[in-house]
């Protein structure tokens, strides 16, 4: 009997992009990982354009294309996540429908799982992205490293390949808004990396916005570390002194000058104000993570599948 492998999409108005990722997604499976059944399975976040009328055409077409449509945006982390819950082969594939994740790469993700891997992190050692982006990106990861007990993986943004062991844990995981990478960072001992260089997207415009990279970055460190709010306790309690030592070096001193006294003091509201504000931040990016976490909602609600058997 054939090992069935799973190619898992997550889509939001890629209409240029579906249709030749399809194509190169089956030439794959039907030359190199011929020896498999395989399914190409598109989960889609309520796209705004034409790409669930092409998936729906696709899947009328193939009937190892597969949909599921979900009745909303649940995001760029729940979606996906989903979406690999929801495949049936023997190993799952997330891959980007912008063809930023190449396609090649599949019979080389496919070998290594067939070499006893569990996990195959596709690992980004070159990008296109524009460089100060990537700059950014390689300070967040960095950071993170620095502050997690937990060991992160370095641009992994989760193509790769996951054996059907490690799906049965995702689904037994019950967070509705899961961080996939900090998931095969902490549950994962020793991962395969493979290296790659990250494509220029093919069409359309990216959605990753800066509210949704920053986003992904607040998830991160709200799930994985503990350091912005020790670091707002440690400048809390240094502010205190420091405010401490300067009334009391004003009384017994003195300050020479109405205006010079006007200006200190101006300036301490400022900065201890922001400083508050900051603080008030970080905390409630952390009470909004653990709200969420807490919820008890789906991860997605899905408006309906196409080619899944009842």
């Amino acid at each position: 009997m054939k090992k069935r492998i799973s190619i898992v999409v997550p889509t939001y108005n890629e209409e240029e992009n579906v249709l030749p990722l399809a194509k190169a997604v089956l030439a794959e499976l039907d030359g190199p990982l011929a020896a498999y059944e395989g399914e190409l399975l598109f989960i889609d976040n309520a796209s705004t354009d034409r790409t669930r009328e092409r998936i729906e055409a696709l899947c009328l077409e193939e009937p190892r294309v597969r949909a599921i449509f979900n009745v909303a945006n649940f995001g760029q982390f729940s979606s996906p996540y989903h979406g690999l819950c929801a495949a049936t082969g023997d190993c799952a594939i997330l891959l980007c429908a912008d063809f930023q994740d190449p396609v090649e790469l599949l019979p080389a993700l496919v070998a290594k799982w067939e070499q006893g891997e569990r996990v195959v992190c596709a690992v980004k050692t070159k990008s296109r992205e524009n460089p100060f982006l990537r700059l950014l990106r390689t300070c967040y990861y960095k950071l993170l490293a620095a502050t997690s007990p937990v060991r992160q993986i370095p641009h992994f943004t989760g193509f790769g390949l996951y054996d059907r062991s490690f799906l049965t844990l995702l689904r037994e995981i019950k967070d509705p808004t899961p961080y996939l990478r900090g998931i095969v960072a902490e549950y994962v001992a020793e991962p395969a990396i493979l290296p790659y260089e990250q494509q220029k997207r093919r069409a359309g415009k990216s959605s990753n916005g800066f509210s949704s990279l920053y986003d992904a970055a607040m998830l991160g460190f709200t799930t994985y570390t503990k350091a912005p709010i020790r670091a707002m306790t440690f400048f809390g309690v240094l502010f205190l002194l420091a405010a401490l030592t300067g009334g009391v070096f004003a009384l017994v001193r003195g300050l020479c000058g109405e205006s010079w006294q006007l200006l200190c003091i101006l300036s301490a509201i400022g900065f201890f104000g922001a400083s508050d504000l900051l603080a008030l931040s970080v905390v409630g990016e952390y009470v909004m993570a653990s709200r969420q976490k807490h919820s008890g909602r789906p991860r997605v609600v899905e408006e309906r599948r196409i080619n899944f058997d009842e």
